[in-house]
């Protein structure tokens, strides 16, 4: 890839179900002001980026925070966990992207249906069945379908700016709702802003799954550091413009409930917008979501049962097309489970919950690792910035930035069950070293081998 194409993949990853979908729960949680959680969410996401930049130029291979942990740290055990974190984000994101698809199916065929009801939560079911179903069937992704499909998100996008605009220039709507930050009684206006971040912060991920097309990227030395922070940059004004233009044609009040904001900012903007096709737009970006992050999580569980961290059986593959079945089940339902009993918002915070857990350790591992130098020329982050990136992580991970308490538990669930299969599986094959019917030193058994995750010759991994 030159930098066109890595630039359209980076954009492509990044949007997607956090702006179309939880706009108007942020909305929620500070009023007018919603472009501000935004703001700050980018500007962490920037000091984040600045330690994949230096992680990525200096390691040009695939693999994501797990390697970057395991070359830092050395911990078996704290590889799996961020690894397995990883895979949970995956399952958190794609259970919000079915919730929004049914919520915008639901318009789109004017269905009127209770949100959080269980003929919508059905909806949602049946669409992960279906991304299941297409998971079976194997996917071949490739960077050019990247590219119309980032085209489509971020064409609707655009719409929601140029609306706004429109709606602006012709005296439409309050552009002073854009100033009022709404703060509950006895809350602080940075509580309600840090609370609103931690939710926002959903809008900005995916940056950091480009780290690993560094080995399909020209020169990825050169070129990844310009355009990483242009991709985020071009994401974040986007995303600051569609905020201020939601909030300026409906009120916050309005724009918060439901799980199709912008559907009301096209139709109050442009009564004679066909809201239908709005709807269809953000169903294939939500969709793509969903498809992507199931794909990652299958692949990624098979994965680490392949390298003998997690039970066998999730490494079985269909014999015909080879895909990896009792993960894509095992993971599909997880994703049926969150779906039935979280929200859209739940489901939102634990994602960037989860994640920025993730950025901590990576922000950390960047410092660590500068005792290791490389035999090439990189990008070198100023030490300031992975300072403050961990720092800022670790606040918005902490229930001191006013953090719902559902998103720990969903999160707790998700890696209760994720140390548990670790411990039973490492359980079985100690009793079994002991009694000489297995010939594995156990202690591997303990977490990843030094060099997972890697790329093995017949063996999908993300």
């Amino acid at each position: 890839m030159g930098p066109g194409l890595l630039l359209l993949f980076i954009v492509g990853d990044i949007l997607g179900t956090g702006i179309y979908a939880l706009t108007g729960k942020v909305a929620g949680e500070v009023g007018g002001a919603v472009w501000l959680p935004f703001l700050v969410a980018f500007a962490v996401a920037m000091l984040t980026a600045a330690s994949y930049l230096e992680l990525v130029t200096k390691y040009p291979r695939a693999g994501g925070a797990a390697v970057y942990t395991h070359r830092a740290f050395r911990v078996h055990f704290l590889t799996f966990l961020v690894a397995f974190t990883v895979m949970c984000s995956g399952l958190t994101s794609a259970s919000s992207a079915a919730i929004a698809f049914a919520g915008n199916l639901d318009q789109a065929v004017g269905l009127e249906l209770a949100s959080g009801t269980w003929p919508l939560i059905g909806i949602a079911l049946c669409f992960i069945t279906a991304v299941a179903v297409v998971n079976l069937r194997g996917v071949a992704e490739s960077v050019r379908l990247n590219v119309v499909l980032t085209c489509v998100e971020l064409s609707g996008l655009l719409i929601i700016i140029a609306i706004g605009a429109w709606a602006i220039s012709q005296g439409q709507g309050d552009l002073s709702r854009a100033g009022q930050l709404r703060v509950d009684q006895g809350e602080s206006p940075f509580r309600a802003v840090t609370a609103a971040t931690a939710l926002a912060f959903f809008a900005l991920v995916g940056f950091e799954d480009s780290v690993n097309m560094a080995e399909e990227t020209r020169d990825p030395v050169k070129i990844f550091p310009k355009i990483m922070l242009t991709g985020l940059t071009i994401t974040g004004v986007v995303y600051i413009l569609v905020a201020i233009a939601s909030v300026t044609l409906v009120s916050p009040e309005d724009l918060g409930q439901g799980e199709t904001p912008l559907l009301k900012v096209v139709a109050a903007g442009a009564p004679a917008f066909p809201v239908w096709v709005f709807a269809f737009i953000t169903m294939f970006a939500v969709a793509n979501s969903a498809l992507i992050n199931m794909l990652m999580a299958s692949r990624l569980l098979y994965g680490m049962a392949n390298e003998q961290v997690l039970p066998p059986v999730l490494g079985r593959v269909l014999p015909g097309r080879r895909t990896p079945w009792v993960a894509i089940v095992f993971t599909t339902a997880i994703a049926v489970g969150l779906i039935t009993f979280a929200d859209l918002a739940t489901l939102g915070g634990t994602t960037s919950l989860l994640l920025l857990g993730v950025f901590t350790v990576t922000n950390v591992a960047v410092l660590v690792l500068r005792r290791d130098p490389a035999d090439h020329r990189h990008f070198r982050a100023p030490t300031v910035l992975p300072i403050l990136g961990a720092v800022c992580c670790a606040f918005l991970v902490s229930p001191l930035s006013g953090r719902a308490t559902d998103d720990y538990r969903i999160a707790a669930i998700l890696l209760v069950v994720g140390v548990g299969l670790w411990a039973l599986h490492w359980g079985v094959n100690r009793i079994l070293f002991h009694r000489g019917t297995r010939p594995e030193d156990p202690s591997r058994l303990s977490g990843h081998p030094p060099d997972l995750p890697r790329q093995r010759e017949g063996r999908p991994y993300p």
